[in-house]
């Protein structure tokens, strides 16, 4: 009864994540075109991101209970973000337009729930601080409300990009030098503090391209129209790199801790 369980919530889960796609990706009354590089970019990611959907699901089954939640948030960090792959392709396909406002709902949900991967993998291995949590999470609205602000109009465009730095810059000295890359360092197995530093340069480099897509589209052209596709495919190879390989770093510490105890 136990293996049915197991099979049975993993055909659900991959169920659940794949029945969304169907009534989104047929959305668009436009064809792809096969030089409309970014539309493509938009269709390759969201299919990669279904299939890592899927992947972290039923890997789920794989490790132990400490590392489950993990695993499973790394599983709707990347469903979350392929619905809005979806959505933001059709934008892009019908209007030509860049689809800013379901990209920042899709980040003001998949950010926060990256950020709290960091305390999950601690939580894993040690006694961690809620405030860990909040910090991580606190840090990571104050930079997407600040980079959200600039690009639609609502603050001057330099405005926005200092507060969206500055809690990016607020993450990162968390996960460095604040309380979350201290008890990495002392208390984590190699393992996961070998995961907890790819993570962190991962937020430290990865992350780096969006202020520099946001700088090039609406700071260094001072007009956004005219490099709308460079933005869109910077922004899109980033969140390959931020959530997928992120989600895989995570995946793998999981399964290495789970079989070292097996």
């Amino acid at each position: 009864m136990k293996l049915f369980t197991g099979k049975a919530m993993k055909t659900a889960l991959i169920t659940a994540s794949l029945a969304i796609t169907p009534t989104v990706a047929f959305a668009a009354g436009d064809n792809l075109s096969s030089d409309d590089f970014v539309g493509i970019s938009f269709w390759l990611i969201s299919m990669a991101l279904v299939a890592s959907t899927a992947f972290f699901f039923i890997e789920t089954q794989r490790v132990e209970g400490k590392w489950k939640t993990s695993l499973t948030v790394s599983g709707l960090v990347t469903l979350v973000a392929a619905v809005h792959y979806f959505y933001m392709r059709d934008v892009w396909v019908n209007t030509g337009d860049t689809p800013t406002v379901y990209r920042y709902i899709d980040w003001l949900i998949t950010v926060p729930l990256l950020m709290i991967e960091f305390y999950l993998i601690l939580r894993a291995i040690a006694n961690v601080s809620s405030g860990i949590f909040w910090r991580l999470t606190i840090g990571s609205l104050i930079m997407l409300v600040g980079g959200y602000a600039g690009e639609v109009g609502y603050v001057n465009a330099w405005l926005g990009f200092v507060i969206g730095m500055a809690g990016w810059f607020y993450i990162l000295y968390e996960i460095f030098a604040g309380e979350a890359g201290k008890l990495s360092a002392e208390q984590a197995p190699e393992s996961v503090k070998s995961a907890f530093s790819t993570m962190r340069w991962i937020v430290t480099i990865g992350w780096a391209i969006y202020p520099l897509g946001y700088f090039y589209g609406y700071l260094a052209t001072g007009d956004p129209a005219s490099s709308a596709e460079s933005l869109n495919v910077i922004y899109n190879l980033a969140d390959v790199l931020n959530k997928i390989a992120f989600g895989v770093i995570i995946w793998n510490v999981a399964v290495t801790e789970s079989e070292a105890k097996a």
